[in-house]
């Protein structure tokens, strides 16, 4: 595979991070690792992170990182997350502008927008002239409004909030200036895929942004611990927010209790919602079933994963989903929602995807307890669920993630190589 050289725009880079940050930094290493000469224009704010992560773990000779910033006191607008969107959108025009000069000088032959990987922001790099690559991006991804029944009233506000911003972003002419230039669009889900305008939805396809470490992947299987305790041991991890879903999750699990199921929920977080959560637990007496526990290191989360029986994250709307990925490196079954990432990551072969199309609250919160109560009556399909659960996570590697774009048979990759050669030369090639 001929190299090429590809300038990525990652206002979030950081290694050992999750979220958008370790995507950023994950992309960037990752596509170096495929022997292209890799740029990378982030924040100076993450300079840092990135020097200490360089000299613990090196750094390929082919990957250079270029820091742009805005001037301290624009960091103001930052601070209590008043005007983070402005603060972004400055950035994106600051960091265009010193990808122009750096283009002078290297002549990339794609550039690659990776953070934020939200539809609603725009990117300017498209003005380059050259094959622009833009996401996987996600955020249009919306909670059915049945599901919202058990909502708190600022989290109804807040959805509604969310619809209208969705809605109206459609139409800011920077974002469609972005996809107009886009030599490709990645969306992270299908509903951010019905999101695009569909002027642009020709040259969009659906895939996610995040990958698993296969150093993380478990080597051998535990026994499910159904089989010993005959209880099912259930974990939640993630922000305690409205939009998660365990307002069904905990109902789901007081159906199960009441039916007689004995099962365990550990919950692993922090947030808002704990107070909400906390009294619905109290409503249906679930206290002597609930553990929590607060934000843990990544090493010991990654340890805890292998102590419980499942994973449940009914979330509403996650572009992504990466606690999915842990929890099945781990060989954890996932039950979760047909919504958002994780339902592009769950299968009938690794845990649950329990249907919502047409259906209300109650009848999803249904729908989770018979998926969990199926499990919890049936060790044989628990262990065939970790089974396939560490199967399907070998699909997810890093490396099959990225190649997607940037591997021989990628579309920035084509794309890039299309571009750089001649007509005639391509042809008789």
């Amino acid at each position: 595979m001929q190299a090429i050289k590809i300038l990525m725009s990652a206002y979030a880079c950081e290694p050992g991070k999750g979220s958008e940050p370790g995507v950023g930094w994950r992309w960037a290493i990752e596509t170096a690792a495929l022997n292209h000469e890799v740029w990378v224009i982030t924040r100076t704010n993450n300079q840092a992170a990135i020097t200490a992560g360089v000299a613990l773990h090196g750094k390929p000779k082919n990957l250079h990182f270029i820091y742009y910033d805005l001037p301290v006191w624009a960091g103001w607008w930052k601070r209590g997350r008043r005007g983070i969107h402005l603060y972004y959108l400055l950035w994106q025009l600051g960091a265009y502008r010193c990808a122009r000069k750096l283009h002078a000088a290297q002549q990339f032959d794609a550039v690659h927008h990776i953070t934020f990987g939200v539809t609603r922001h725009p990117s300017f790099m498209g003005r380059l002239g050259i094959p622009f690559i833009v996401g996987p991006l996600g955020g249009g991804e919306r909670a059915p409004l049945r599901l919202r029944k058990y909502y708190s009233l600022a989290g109804k506000f807040n959805d509604a909030l969310r619809d209208t911003v969705n809605a109206v972003s459609k139409y800011d002419p920077w974002v469609r200036q972005m996809y107009a230039q886009a030599s490709h669009i990645f969306m992270k889900t299908p509903q951010s895929l019905d999101w695009l305008p569909k002027s642009f939805q020709h040259k969009a396809s659906c895939m996610l942004e995040i990958g698993v470490d296969q150093r993380n992947i478990a080597i051998t299987e535990k026994p499910v611990l159904t089989s010993r305790h005959k209880s099912l041991h259930v974990l939640y991890v993630g922000r305690f927010i409205y939009w998660k879903g365990m307002d069904l999750g905990l109902r789901a699990i007081a159906k199960m209790r009441a039916n007689g199921i004995p099962v365990r929920i550990t919950m692993i977080g922090q947030g808002p919602a704990q107070e909400d959560w906390q009294q619905l637990i109290a409503q249906f007496k679930l206290g002597d079933s609930v553990t929590w526990i607060p934000w843990m290191k990544q090493p010991d989360l990654l340890a805890a994963y292998q102590t419980f029986d499942l994973l449940l994250f009914p979330s509403m709307h996650d572009s992504s989903g990466n606690v999915a990925l842990e929890a099945m490196a781990s060989g954890l079954p996932v039950v979760c929602l047909d919504l958002g990432g994780p339902a592009q990551i769950v299968n009938a072969n690794c845990g649950r995807v329990v249907p919502v199309k047409g259906l209300n609250a109650d009848q999803v919160i249904d729908g989770l307890a018979t998926a969990l109560t199926e499990i919890a009556r049936n060790p044989g399909i628990a262990n065939s669920l970790r089974t396939g659960a560490l199967a399907r996570v070998r699909e997810a590697s890093w490396q099959n993630v990225v190649g997607q774009v940037w591997g021989q048979h990628g579309n920035g990759y084509q794309m890039a190589i299309k571009s750089s050669t001649p007509a005639s030369e391509y042809v008789s090639a």
